[in-house]
């Protein structure tokens, strides 16, 4: 017979009454029936058992066992703790949050419609609303500084299907004002689309400030440790199905079981590391806004920042991430000597990992980066995503850093 999987414990119910640090631990959580094992196990099976008589089953149900390109043990799993987590009430997981994001584009627009896009945003959504899905689709975007509501009110027409943005944009951090973006897009008969990956729950909840979906690449703070792959899109039922329906079943851009157990795994320590992270990020940006070898700094914690009093409103003293973005005084050479002479902090791609990564972008074109402040394009940046180290480890290198690039 087609198993449908044991409710994960404790029901849901009883998960809505648990507070963030318990849900992390026990949200997804199901004991191996097999064994007996507490632990929830991994079920390395693409497929399932049909029942006897399979003529009336339903091939693309994405709530049944049968295939795990519709629905995975593991999957499921994961999806109900992430549930949880945003407090949503479904959510789709993918096998990277570019798969994640592309699936809500996927599902909600069509040839004709329109869409309010974050001036600064992620550079394969940057492409796909700029360039892949106007030329395949005729889909028409509008690019837009989320942080002008002026700009955003003027921005929507009356085609507008979607307005999306990140919380904290990657890379400059510009601050986006979720719940005034919400009134706007909704005023407008649009969907609010956010991209949460820079603010994990707990730290921040778009869905209780009008957002409709909330994607995360689950790759970077809720896997937590640099090795996994994968994507989540939360929201409503209604949303979520339709994008299971539409995207996950057919195009396939399914978790791996593996991944989703890595996941899982990973994201049970996420309420005590966004604390080192956010404690820690504060501390390094002081630092690095002190020295005057240091000729920008962007990050919300900072009262120089340009969105710092609607962070200080909107994150409401829970932090202001763990993302920044600086630049040494000097050309892009200095800028890679400065990265070569660190020792403790690891040049690497991505975000959200145990150990604090450093990447140099120069200052030529990217996708959307004439769109960046305008010192971003002189000097180029430098994004420190802040790990777990002791904070004083990390300024003591920064520091040693420092002075090896600018000997006196």
């Amino acid at each position: 017979m087609t198993q449908n999987i044991k409710h994960p414990r404790p029901d849901k119910k009883a998960l809505d009454t648990l507070e963030f640090d318990t849900q992390a631990v026990h949200a997804g959580n199901t004991t191996d029936s097999a064994g007996g094992a507490i632990r929830t196990p991994i079920v390395m099976a693409n497929s399932y058992g049909l029942p006897d008589d399979p003529s009336e089953m339903d091939w693309s149900d994405t709530d049944t066992l049968a295939y795990t390109r519709n629905s995975g043990f593991n999957q499921i799993c994961l999806q109900t703790k992430l549930t949880a987590l945003e407090r949503g009430e479904d959510s789709a997981v993918f096998a990277t949050g570019v798969a994640a994001l592309h699936a809500v584009f996927f599902t909600l627009l069509k040839t004709g419609d329109h869409v309010v896009v974050g001036d600064v945003t992620y550079e394969a959504v940057w492409r796909l609303m700029a360039e892949l899905l106007p030329e395949k689709y005729g889909i028409e975007t509008t690019f837009v500084d989320m942080g002008d509501l002026d700009a955003v009110r003027a921005a929507m027409r009356p085609n507008t299907k979607l307005v999306h943005t990140e919380v904290i944009a990657n890379p400059t951090t510009k601050v986006a004002d979720v719940a005034a973006i919400a009134r706007i897009a909704h005023d407008g008969g649009a969907l609010l689309s956010i991209d949460s990956t820079f603010t994990p729950p707990p730290f921040f909840r778009p869905l209780e400030l009008g957002a409709d979906l909330v994607e995360h690449s689950l790759t970077k703070y809720i896997n937590g440790h640099g090795d996994a792959m994968g994507g989540a899109v939360i929201g409503s039922r209604e949303l979520i199905g339709r994008i299971k329906s539409e995207a996950l079943v057919d195009v396939g851009g399914t978790i791996s079981p593996f991944n989703a157990w890595l996941i899982m795994r990973g994201s049970v320590t996420l309420p005590l590391r966004l604390r080192q992270h956010l404690s820690t990020a504060e501390q390094v940006a002081s630092f690095l806004e002190s020295d005057p070898r240091v000729k920008f700094i962007h990050y919300p914690g900072l009262s120089s920042h340009p969105q710092h009093e609607v962070a200080v409103r909107q994150f409401a003293g829970r932090g202001f991430g763990a993302m920044m973005a600086f630049a040494v005084d000097g050309e892009p050479a200095t800028q890679n000597r400065f990265v070569a002479n660190l020792r403790v902090i690891t040049s690497a791609v991505s975000l959200g990992h145990d150990e604090t990564l450093i990447v140099h972008v120069a200052g030529e074109a990217r996708g959307g980066s004439e769109r960046y402040p305008e010192i971003f394009q002189q000097y180029g940046h430098l994004r420190l995503s802040i790990g777990l180290e002791d904070p004083r480890d990390l300024i003591a290198d920064l520091q040693a850093a420092l002075d090896a690039t600018f000997p006196e």
